[in-house]
């Protein structure tokens, strides 16, 4: 068992590696592109195409579920080396989600279009322009949800190499159509939506073909299997709260903003979020890689290494993120004067918030993982979802009494917290998890380390004049401040040990060179 979890553990870190690549690459395009896109587009524009954009997202809340149902007994049924059962799975999900699609398209087309038209703040002058995002945005997500099975079967088969390479693909064309914008002679806003859409088209027909390559289970036949179409709704049906809730969080409260303080809020948010996928995308990059092997360990009862990974994948996906953020949090005045050419009202604001939020929501990761592994979700979907549909009448009723709008951000951050709290409690009783030793050893482990990384940093920041020199000097303190409260603070000995065993290898390597 310790030579099959090593070679997990080895599993794990290869595809971390092949996935953060594929950030970087990613990462350093889409910062430079979403300047180009702020810039042409202008920021009423920008918000509009955040806001629209969220309407539609509004009803993932029905594929949603059905989507970690599909990535849930893929994974499941690989721990269990059922391949029969796994051909079964695949076709099932692509029935359900074309039937799901032709669903959202109608309710989309229908509610979607006089919500747009009736409800939104949107100017006169543009309103034909958002309507024609909202048509490009139906369809791209339409493709994108019948490409759901696909996604999960990769990630499900740890193929992160290809996953990586396609996201490549995926990006690069992404900046094609951005420079492309800038001399489009037609209405900058509908280019961009329809590009959009042709570039998921593009990259729905990469995964098709690969996933029927390499994967034998790839190969779509209509099967009507009623005890796994039983147990896949029911399991969706309950996790279609916790994804309901998600939705309400992010783009309900959106719209609650649109609203309330019009589209340019909008764009002042969506830049904040652009800064957040940037950074949160290496945490989420572990967890895609990390993911499957929970899942996995728990198909194979193989309990010890399931709590080691939850235990260590979120304070490791916690330190993560806080190396990347603290600069980003500190400085971003500064980050954010030098990257647009335009800077929001309230963006800076937001970005250090939904940074927080992220960090917050990196604890809770592998939990949400480890109970959907378990199929068993009734309980804790109504419970938790409950408690994160509670950030959407909050936020409303707050910003009807004339709160400034960060408080939104701040109301999430604080339900991230008590969900949390609700987490480990109820994963006591379906796992077997120490909600004492969580505390103690992942969550006041990480605020020790959050709370003492920031102190240099936040003293040079305090003691310099805004600039080049000041933000080097931060970034740099930050850095290092953050890996030396890590390695003596926020690690075991054991885990020490470890880290200076590699750093003796190294040396060893170069020397011997």
């Amino acid at each position: 068992m310790t030579s099959t979890n090593s070679e997990n553990n080895k599993r794990i870190a290869k595809n971390t590696i092949m996935l953060y690549f594929r950030m970087l690459i990613t990462m350093g395009v889409s910062l430079y592109t979403s300047r180009i896109v702020l810039h042409t587009l202008g920021i009423e524009d920008f918000g509009i195409y955040n806001v629209v954009g969220g309407v539609v997202a509004m009803f993932s809340i029905i594929s949603g579920s059905l989507s970690v149902a599909i990535s849930r007994f893929i994974t499941f049924e690989l721990g269990k080396n059922n391949q029969e059962k796994l051909k079964n799975i695949f076709s099932v999900s692509i029935t359900i989600q074309y039937i799901l699609a032709l669903i959202i398209v109608i309710l989309t087309e229908t509610i979607g279009v006089w919500f747009l038209n009736v409800k939104m703040n949107i100017p006169e002058i543009r309103i034909n322009a958002a309507n024609w995002v909202l048509q490009f945005s139906i369809f791209a997500f339409a493709v994108n949800l019948i490409n759901v099975p696909y996604n999960a079967t990769i990630i499900a088969h740890e193929h992160m190499k290809a996953f990586a390479y396609i996201g490549i693909i995926e990006v690069v064309l992404k900046c094609i159509i951005v420079f492309l914008l800038v001399i489009t002679p037609y209405d900058s806003l509908i280019a961009y939506s329809f590009s959009l859409l042709l570039i998921t088209i593009i990259i729905r027909i990469i995964y098709n073909i690969y996933c029927k390559k390499y994967f034998e289970e790839c190969s779509y036949r209509f099967v009507m299997d009623k005890p796994l179409l039983k147990s896949m709704m029911s399991f969706s049906g309950w996790n279609f709260i916790g994804v309901s809730s998600a939705i309400l969080r992010e783009q309900g409260v959106n719209i609650v903003l649109n609203i309330f303080c019009g589209p340019i809020l909008n764009a002042a948010r969506g830049i904040a979020v652009q800064v957040n996928s940037a950074i949160n995308g290496f945490v989420s990059n572990f967890m895609m890689a990390l993911n499957p092997q929970i899942t996995k360990s728990y198909a194979t009862d193989n309990w010890d290494y399931m709590m080691m990974l939850i235990q260590q994948g979120a304070r490791l996906s916690f330190y993560m993120l806080l190396f990347l953020s603290l600069p980003v949090i500190i400085e971003t005045e500064y980050i954010l004067s030098i990257w647009l050419n335009l800077v929001p009202e309230h963006a800076c604001n937001f970005v250090r918030l939904i940074l927080l939020f992220a960090m917050s929501e990196a604890i809770s990761g592998t939990l949400i993982t480890a109970m959907l592994a378990t199929g068993k979700i009734k309980k804790y979907q109504i419970i938790v979802g409950s408690l994160q549909m509670m950030n959407l009448p909050v936020s409303y009723l707050f910003l009807k009494m004339g709160f400034f709008p960060e408080i939104t951000m701040m109301i999430a951050i604080f339900f991230s917290q008590v969900c949390l709290v609700a987490r480990l409690w109820l994963l006591r009783g379906m796992i077997g998890l120490s909600a004492r030793y969580y505390l103690q050893h992942v969550y006041i482990n990480v605020m020790i380390v959050f709370f003492l990384s920031g102190v240099l940093p936040i003293f040079i920041f305090k003691n310099m004049e805004q600039g080049l020199i000041r933000f080097l000097m931060v970034s740099l303190m930050s850095v290092l401040s953050t890996l030396f409260v890590i390695l003596f603070v926020g690690s075991s000995k054991k885990e020490r040990k470890f880290v200076y065993e590699k750093i003796n290898i190294v040396k060893n390597k170069l020397y011997n060179q």
